[in-house]
């Protein structure tokens, strides 16, 4: 029998997309906006890396990452951040973040709090895996519902102080998926102080923070250390997936305090899938490289003034800061989804998909999400034809 916990799942995303368009034909050439899949060049020079160290395929892989890669991510964090961590005790690499932000609330959650199950935080919309995490170890998962009046990013100052009490863990990506909203310096002291007071830990996504227009978004791991917070309150998580084009790779990395990262390694000893050799050298060269991730994000800059300039005048259009997701507003977001399909073949998800119904709404439900990953021409024709379409 399916475990009770997991039977009120709602269809993931994209299967229920597809029951949603595939059944009608598209109304002209294809134009796939939908999933989050980088399609600019990734450094093509790690296929030399990966044939030079492939005997590797022949071992074991290291669990949490050979010396090398550890030390590559720190030098990365140091470079960007300005935060020094030690590469054997605060940092483990990942197969995939989807992996890390799952198996941290396995290792890290309190089994209860306050006599009672724990609460999860996590933002409305939001990625899936933070809600099936909360559901796995048995805490009672609460949506915040991050709208337009929220800065597209949750209210936490707006929890109940007995609630925040019974907080295990909060997720938080930023920048967001999928309204591109970039928490600030505040923002995030905010809600560190608010860990320490209430005793919670923070599961910062941070997979998106090096895509954006000017600004490098601030991280969580910089502003804990400005404010001298418990590190064991910050657990960071980033990829190579979007930074680098590289989702095929499974890199990412989680960076944490010493006795989290050791909860984090024990559990990956009896239950982790470790980065195969191979590709754990090629990661560490691609961390060590920032010329690549300049020209991926000049290209996406590229993006948002093509999207500007086609959508700028819509009403209610909002220009993401930073990474590569355009948040529409519509009427409806599956009638506007499947009504762009049937008469122009732009593929677009609704934006209930990614959300839940909390406080008597789904934020989502009056959105659809584009994913800016088509090369520039192909994308721009897309959204040409779903401005003339949806608000023509």
């Amino acid at each position: 029998m399916f475990p009770e916990r997991f039977s009120n799942l709602p269809a993931y995303a994209f299967p229920r997309l597809r029951s949603l368009l595939d059944a009608h034909q598209p109304g002209g050439e294809v134009v796939h906006m939908t999933i989050g899949e980088p399609k600019h060049e990734f450094p093509r020079w790690i296929v030399d890396i990966i044939a030079q160290n492939a005997d590797g395929f022949g071992n074991y892989p290291v669990n949490e990452g050979m010396p090398a890669l550890l030390e590559a991510i720190t030098d990365w964090v140091a470079r960007r951040y300005g935060v020094t961590l030690d590469p054997a005790t605060r940092v483990m690499a990942l197969n995939g973040t989807r992996e890390g932000l799952y198996n941290a609330m396995m290792a890290l959650c309190p089994e209860t709090k306050r006599g009672g199950k724990p609460i999860v935080l996590v933002p409305n919309p939001f990625y899936q895996v933070y809600m099936v995490a909360a559901l796995s170890v048995a805490a009672e998962p609460m949506f915040l519902n991050a709208t337009q009046a929220t800065g597209h990013l949750p209210d936490f100052d707006a929890v109940a102080p007995d609630v925040l009490d019974r907080v295990g863990v909060v997720y938080l990506c930023s920048p967001s998926n999928p309204q591109g909203a970039v928490a600030t310096r505040d923002y995030w002291a905010r809600l560190i102080r608010l860990a320490e007071k209430h005793d919670f830990r923070i599961f910062a996504d941070e997979c998106y923070s090096e895509i954006y227009r000017d600004t490098p978004p601030v991280g969580v791991l910089q502003v804990a250390q400005e404010l001298g917070a418990d590190p064991e309150r910050i657990v960071a998580f980033h990829s190579l997936s979007k930074r680098s084009n590289l989702p095929g790779l499974r890199s990412g990395f989680v960076a944490a305090g010493p006795e989290s990262i050791k909860a984090m390694k024990q559990l990956r000893n009896y239950a982790g899938s470790p980065l195969p050799m191979p590709l754990q050298h090629a990661a560490a060269a691609v961390w060590a490289d920032e010329d690549h991730v300049i020209e991926n994000r000049r290209l996406y800059g590229e993006k948002y003034e093509i999207a500007d300039e086609i959508l700028g005048n819509l009403p209610g259009y909002h220009s993401p800061e930073a990474g590569f997701f355009l948040w529409l507003p519509v009427a409806d977001g599956e009638a506007a989804t499947l009504q762009l399909w049937q008469e122009t073949g732009v593929r677009v998800l609704p934006g209930a998909y990614l959300g839940q119904e909390a406080g008597g709404e789904n934020p989502g439900k009056g959105y659809i999400r584009a994913a800016m990953v088509a090369p520039k021409d192909e994308m721009a024709h897309g959204l040409t034809r779903l401005r003339d379409c949806l608000y023509g």
